[in-house]
């Protein structure tokens, strides 16, 4: 995957990256490990899913376009 990681990107288009879980996990993103989550990986965006847990989606989205 080649293409910037964005806020608008579902979370199942953003694990494609190579890594990209692991950095989630750093991040403490809970959704990784939910069994909800996984059956909605192709619909909860990324930016969404870190305003709901408070998570710093700059950081995670520098870190996922690594920058």
């Amino acid at each position: 995957m080649t293409a910037k990681i964005t806020e608008n990107m579902v979370l199942g288009k953003v694990l494609q990256k190579k890594g990209a879980a692991q950095i989630l996990m750093k991040h403490n993103l809970p959704c990784m490990t939910c069994p909800m989550a996984q059956m909605e990986m192709n619909y909860l965006k990324l930016g969404e899913v870190c305003q709901r847990y408070g998570l710093d989606a700059k950081a995670v989205l520098k870190e996922l376009n690594g920058k």
